[in-house]
């Protein structure tokens, strides 16, 4: 065949296709979801192989072997005790809570790994959603800002270099910037769930933390959280959110989940100059490793490129499970 253009010439060696990759996978990629709570030691989590809550201590450990891997950044969340929890969320802002704890330990142990907080209010709350129920069933917007303005207070007075607000509440971010800049954390990025969609993706996260919702006392909560989180149907709307979240103050954007949402990210990255994450969530990592455990997969391949087409997509920061295989996986190559 007399072909002027032959693409495959590109393709014929290792070297050749090294040197003409367009994306690649780096531990500084990535950052590790770690559960944390007050038990003296760590628990498997049955819809999540591989992932535990961890002690305290187990925790150091933990950050310390990700660190050792390359992972710079790790992000918290805690299992809360159901007796600390209510329908404002306050211990949320506790200063002598289960994240502030966690967070002034690591900072005393692995000073220089910078740690995400999540901002929210559903494993706080005996109802189980990220904000204030009212007793009509609705999720209250204004009400719920202001708590958890003084739960990102409580997080960067305890040392968080990152906050998370995964809430959904319409004018968070400018609020929990103002206040955090009030309270002299100018420092103190923010890190926004800029498009969190209602997904059916979150169910092993939601067991790992027991935060799904809840019927109390009588009063209608709502079973899901369409009336805050994004409708997966919707794309264009994550650009008016982008758009918002970056007027108000973000430092980088996200887009959860992120497997099934390659397009909004894709589409994120062409309105704006800011970072942008992608969360791998609990039920992506789940079906991962349930369809390996079974043999029907590589996991290592599957795993090293879902993370690499988030990095194609357009992300540029990984949240993932996976964080300290994928880690090992790249060290090996």
């Amino acid at each position: 065949m007399e072909l002027t253009y032959r693409p495959r010439r590109l393709r014929a060696t290792p070297a050749l296709r090294a040197l003409v990759r367009e994306h690649q996978l780096s531990a500084t990629d990535f950052i590790y979801p770690l559960f944390v709570h007050e038990g003296a030691s760590n628990e498997p989590i049955g819809a999540m192989p591989g992932a535990q809550r961890w002690s305290l201590e187990g925790l150091v450990d933990e950050v310390g072997r990700a660190w050792d891997l390359g992972i710079r950044c790790v992000v918290l969340f805690p299992k809360v005790a159901d007796g600390l929890k209510s329908e404002d969320g306050a211990e949320c802002c506790n200063d002598h809570g289960l994240i502030p704890r966690a967070i002034r330990r690591l900072k005393q142990v692995h000073p220089a790994m910078a740690i995400m907080t999540d901002v929210a209010l559903d494993p706080y709350s005996c109802d189980g959603h990220d904000g204030i129920v009212d007793e009509h069933g609705v999720v209250l917007n204004d009400e719920t800002v202001a708590m958890l303005c003084r739960q990102a207070v409580a997080q960067a007075r305890a040392g968080a270099d990152l906050i998370g607000p995964s809430d959904m509440m319409d004018g968070r971010v400018g609020a929990i910037r103002e206040a955090l800049d009030e309270e002299g954390f100018e420092n103190v990025g923010i890190i926004s769930y800029t498009a969190k969609y209602a997904s059916a993706y979150y169910g092993p996260f939601r067991e790992a933390l027991d935060s799904a919702p809840r019927p109390a006392g009588g009063k209608p909560i709502p079973k899901d959280k369409a009336t805050y989180q994004m409708d997966p149907a919707n794309g264009r709307e994550a650009i008016t959110e982008a758009l918002l979240d970056e007027q108000e103050g973000a430092d980088i954007l996200m887009v959860k989940p992120g497997l099934a949402y390659l397009d909004i990210l894709h589409r994120l990255r062409s309105e704006t100059e800011l970072p942008i994450a992608a969360y791998n969530v609990s039920g992506e990592y789940a079906m991962v490793k349930a369809a390996a455990e079974r043999g029907w997969i590589d996991e290592r391949a599957i795993t090293l490129e879902t993370l690499l087409c988030f990095k194609r997509a357009g992300a540029d920061l990984i949240l993932t499970y996976h964080a300290c295989d994928a880690a090992q996986w790249l060290r090996q190559g």
